[in-house]
């Protein structure tokens, strides 16, 4: 006999060792690995994952269901705060096709940005792993805003992440057997 449990809730944790900020979140999907890869490596359906109140834009030369590819260069803009549009230029550093790819910011609004998007398939889903190791500049004023601003937006956007691909692709629902469901 089974039961179906559904999978924690993942959240959206910051750590900080030397200056250097890390976010990680970890969330599990009921799709395929190929389709898993094909929404998250398309740069174009970043918008659909971002909040409105960002005004995402490509900039660059990005066509829906184009390959991503190492060297491919992205460019952005982002309203971080009302009012405030800026540029930001990120550079894919690394794919492994249906693994995991890695993009860098060339130009923007961080000191340094290495966001690492991992999917692993698992029974039923996908595992996803997104982790952002990121500074901000400005020294002290970059640390202060980090603990007021910065840390609790990057917070809130993932967290949209989050509910936007559950509202995309549904809830992974973990099945259990009688004996674990027990335990």
């Amino acid at each position: 006999m089974s039961t179906t449990q559904l999978a924690k809730i993942p959240r959206v944790s910051i750590a900080s060792h030397s200056g250097i900020y890390t976010l990680s979140v970890r969330q599990k999907l009921p799709i395929s690995l190929e389709d898993a890869w094909s929404f998250l490596s398309d740069p174009t359906n970043l918008k659909m994952i971002t909040p409105d109140y960002m005004r995402f834009e490509i900039t660059s030369d990005t066509q829906p269901g184009n390959t991503m590819f190492e060297g491919q260069i992205i460019s952005y803009r982002v309203s971080p705060l009302p009012g405030i549009r800026m540029s930001w230029v990120t550079e894919i550093t690394h794919v492994k096709h249906q693994r995991y790819f890695v993009d860098e910011q060339r130009f923007g609004p961080y000191r340094m940005w290495h966001h690492e998007h991992w999917i692993n398939p698992i029974d039923g889903g996908v595992d996803m792993l997104d982790r952002v190791s990121y500074k901000i500049p400005l020294g002290p004023i970059g640390k202060i805003a980090q603990h007021i601003i910065v840390g609790r937006q990057l917070q809130g956007i993932f967290t949209y992440r989050i509910d936007k691909l559950h509202e995309i692709f549904g809830v992974y629902k973990k099945q259990l057997t009688k004996s674990t469901a027990d335990a």
